[in-house]
């Protein structure tokens, strides 16, 4: 019948597949998007202020519980329990407890952003993770680390979602790089290290022509430090990117608390100081106190 449509959840119009969760669009039309959106058990996920402050979303649980923090309490929400959000004024923060599956209503045009381009380069992250078997579900967790510093920052919308987005790619420009130096145990030679210094430019040109082109700066930034000492151009100061600046932070907390071919993983304590010994010169003070006030807060450090 003209006008009337039927379908079915499991089979979208459209579906986009990541690490962490599904999207699949089941109806569109006048601006408004239906939407059925998986999330992976502890995965973390964000509603944010939109620039229109007509625009509303509306979420219903079909299964699953997860946890959000609004006002410094902490709600849980199970299957056939909902919320809207229009007109909020700071990112609100979801963890899923279990696999959450979502029925999700937005006025505004949602799902081209997740497009094919996001699930082909997410995918260069997962080979880059299986050349290097010392930093499998790295970006991962430096993505969690950046959204938390993020929150506590109360960055802008496009801020935050830049900032996601380039944190899961910041190491994608390494599948260029050969997997024996990648894993190897011994110290690098120059010309290694030059090699591995390229990534970030690398990681930049991969994304240069696609929708996502704004993290290209970002992508770029990530090794750079205040004093200018970092690479690829040896930017000082507030020149570097804020994003840039706190995916510095988290990356190079990771890498020290993690296992590596050449070393044992540090403790936290030992990296956290070394952060706060080298805020100034290399990474901005603020988002390293922002950073120890998180872990803190959440038992990681004393």
């Amino acid at each position: 019948m003209e006008g009337f449509k039927m379908g079915n959840i499991r089979a979208p119009l459209e579906k986009v597949t990541f690490d962490h969760f599904e999207l699949g669009l089941l109806s569109k039309g006048d601006g408004v998007e239906v939407l059925i959106q998986t999330i992976h058990e502890a995965s973390m996920f964000y509603v944010y202020p939109g620039d229109n402050p007509s625009g509303m979303e509306f979420y219903y649980v079909l299964s699953g519980e997860m946890e959000c923090e609004i006002d410094g309490e902490k709600k849980m929400m199970r299957a056939e329990d909902y919320f809207s959000a229009q007109g909020i004024r700071e990112p609100i923060h979801f963890t899923a407890v279990t696999q959450v599956t979502l029925l999700w209503a937005v006025t505004e045009p949602t799902f081209f952003h997740l497009s094919k381009d996001m699930s082909d380069l997410l995918e260069k992250v997962k080979e880059v993770e299986k050349k290097d078997r010392y930093t499998s579900m790295h970006s991962d967790r430096v993505s969690k680390y950046c959204v938390k510093i993020a929150k506590k920052l109360k960055l802008h919308k496009d801020q935050l979602e830049n900032l996601t987005m380039a944190s899961l790619l910041h190491d994608m420009g390494k599948i260029h790089v050969p997997a024996e130096i990648l894993n190897k145990a011994d110290r690098l030679t120059d010309e290694e290290f030059a090699i591995v210094k390229k990534h970030p430019e690398d990681g930049a040109n991969m994304i240069r022509d696609t929708y996502y082109q704004e993290l290209v700066p970002i992508i770029e930034q990530h090794h750079e430090r205040l004093n200018g000492s970092g690479y690829p151009r040896g930017l000082k100061g507030d020149v570097i990117l804020l994003e840039a600046r706190i995916i510095a932070v988290c990356d190079a907390f990771d890498a020290m608390t993690e296992d590596r071919a050449y070393r044992k993983a540090f403790s936290r304590q030992y990296a956290m100081d070394e952060l706060k010994r080298l805020s100034g010169s290399h990474y901005d003070e603020e988002i390293v106190r922002v950073f120890e006030e998180i872990l803190k807060e959440e038992g990681t450090l004393i």
